[in-house]
């Protein structure tokens, strides 16, 4: 007779298989995309899910693991999947963004992600990178230590992993495809949630997720941001967290009683149950210090320490202004690397390409939308032109005619970016990438612009880490800004705030040999164009060089 396997003997075996690690062990994971029903905010309407689950199931794995996902597509969508920061050396087949390293995976096909998780540990995501269907298909990826490796802090009682998300009452695919359809903005989510729930709200009276904790333990808590276009505040009332890692590098430890975490971001933070009775409220509400249109509800959970009745009125506590900037920034500001001998913070000193990338909103004539135009967005003023084949494969295999690398390193025309905008607020099209030769170090300083309307940007680089060595609100300096750069312990990221009417400038070294898009991750501004991409050369020998692509990858 076959046994089924119930929900907690699968978290056994899995702690089990963890406990028993050999060094370099692969982990298989098979994801269904399917459709499902779901009750949250009473709404029945099916969702593209993976395995049914929302968020989607949590990949675990050690530093140095191979990982196997096998992904088969039940839905009537094109589905393909990114692994949110992970390098993926020489592996970009495995990237996942959908005409950028791989054809999507059709309805009823399948396609298995090899790769291996070389160099890294800590908390990032996964999640579905073609149209909106990230809206429901994501979840966590959490890569542990080598066994026997230690965290660099106190190791905690338990671990929690805490999914931030928007919901949408709607098809998010009809949302979209309403709004490129009038040219506008498209509506905003109808609620937040945390890892599924978001608390009672109006006409649905739904409970919210509950965090439950014991008097004198300390909890580790992997915050993901896995929102489709917002940025996100967490506060614990009367609890204060210590961060220590963000987009999977570890910081010196940094207390505080707010967090910020942009769209694709992580943010692991330790908390101590210092009280010895009580429940307490979890919040997460919008950051947006721009004059546009959000969702403002606030999602609640509760912090639940064990033995309180459950009837208890949770202590509530204040959430910060959707345009706390202040509170932003000094959290923002006050991150750094850990950069010891065992975690060094190997930042570029020499520079081979310094560019400089505008981020900017714009509008263009569209003779189909019913407005008569079409909002854009784009870097140096050009909107990208998504292809009709993967740009990987392109590369791989010398295809002409399906991109050019002449993307300008700086921007063809100057202005005062955070002053008064242009007359013409019009974009360029075209599939332009920029090509850096392997091992080559560059610095890019991304401003963002006043076209349209200035606004936080949170832009994410696939295939490397960068270090975030300025920040500054106006406009960038290329003569004193540099003098007050830090190189010795700047956060290490993969996705980086542009805070709105200013510049950030990041490090790092093309050491990875393919092509690897970068993005904002606000998704309505990555529809509307505000991406490009690098392509890195081979290096020397079979080691520098890109993987041949995999027999199963799809074909478009």
């Amino acid at each position: 007779m076959k046994m089924m396997m119930m929900p907690w003997m699968r978290v056994l075996l899995a702690a089990w298989l963890l406990a028993t690690h050999v060094e370099g062990m692969v982990r298989h994971y098979k994801f269904n995309v399917v459709a499902k029903r779901t009750n949250r905010l009473c709404s029945t309407k099916p969702i593209v899910t993976v395995n049914g689950r929302f968020p989607g199931p949590t990949v675990y794995a050690r530093e140095d693991d191979t990982v196997l996902v096998k992904v088969v597509n039940h839905v009537s969508y094109n589905v393909s999947i990114h692994w949110h920061g992970v390098r993926q050396l020489r592996t970009g087949w495995a990237d996942g963004p959908a005409y950028i390293t791989q054809c999507p995976i059709q309805p009823g096909q399948v396609y298995t992600y090899n790769f291996t998780l070389t160099g890294q540990r800590g908390t990032l995501l996964w999640h579905a990178h073609i149209l909106w269907l990230r809206a429901t298909v994501h979840g966590a990826l959490i890569i542990l230590p080598r066994l026997g490796v230690p965290y660099p802090f106190p190791t905690p009682h338990k671990e929690k992993v805490i999914v931030l998300a928007e919901w949408w009452k709607s098809d998010v695919e009809a949302v979209i495809d309403e709004a490129m359809k009038s040219g506008g903005a498209p509506n905003v989510s109808d609620a937040h949630t945390i890892n599924s729930r978001p608390g009672p709200v109006a006409n649905c009276p739904q409970g919210g997720y509950k965090l439950a904790v014991r008097p004198g333990k300390t909890y580790m808590l992997r915050i993901i941001n896995a929102a489709l276009n917002e940025e996100l505040f967490f506060k614990i009332a009367r609890h204060q967290l210590t961060v220590v890692e963000v987009d999977a590098a570890y910081v010196k430890p940094l207390r505080t009683n707010a967090i910020v975490v942009g769209p694709g971001q992580t943010t692991t933070a330790l908390l101590t149950a210092n009280h010895t009775t009580g429940m307490y409220l979890i919040t997460t509400s919008t950051f947006m210090d721009s004059p546009i249109r959000i969702d403002n509800v606030t999602a609640t959970a509760t912090l639940h320490y064990v033995g309180t009745p459950e009837a208890s009125p949770a202590v509530p506590t204040a959430t910060p202004p959707p345009n706390a900037t202040w509170v932003a920034e000094s959290f923002v500001g006050s991150l750094r690397s850990l950069n010891t001998n065992t975690y060094p913070a190997r930042v570029p000193l020499e520079i081979d390409h310094s560019l400089f990338f505008t981020i900017g909103l714009g509008v263009n004539p569209c003779a189909t939308c019913t407005s008569g135009f079409r909002v854009a967005a784009d870097f140096n003023n050009i909107s990208f032109v998504m292809p009709h084949t993967a740009l990987l494969s392109a590369h791989y295999y010398n295809t002409t005619g399906v991109f050019t690398d002449d993307f300008p390193a700086k921007p063809l025309i100057e202005f005062n970016y955070t002053g008064t905008q242009p007359t013409n607020v019009n974009t360029m099209n075209g599939t332009r990438l920029y090509r850096l030769p392997y091992n080559s170090t560059v610095q890019l300083v991304l401003q963002d612009t006043g076209m349209i309307a200035p606004e936080n940007h949170p832009i994410h680089l696939h295939g490397f880490n960068f270090f975030v060595v300025g920040r500054g609100l106006g406009n960038f300096d290329r003569f004193e800004d540099p003098r007050k750069f830090n190189l010795v312990d700047p956060v290490e990221r993969n996705t980086i705030g542009v805070p709105s009417g200013g510049w950030a400038a990041i490090r790092f070294r093309a050491d990875n040999p393919g092509v690897w898009f970068m993005h904002c991750h606000l998704e309505v501004h990555t529809t509307w164009g505000l991406k490009m991409a690098f392509v890195v050369d081979d290096g020397e020998g079979p080691d520098q060089s890109v993987l041949p692509p995999p027999s199963d990858l799809p074909k478009c």
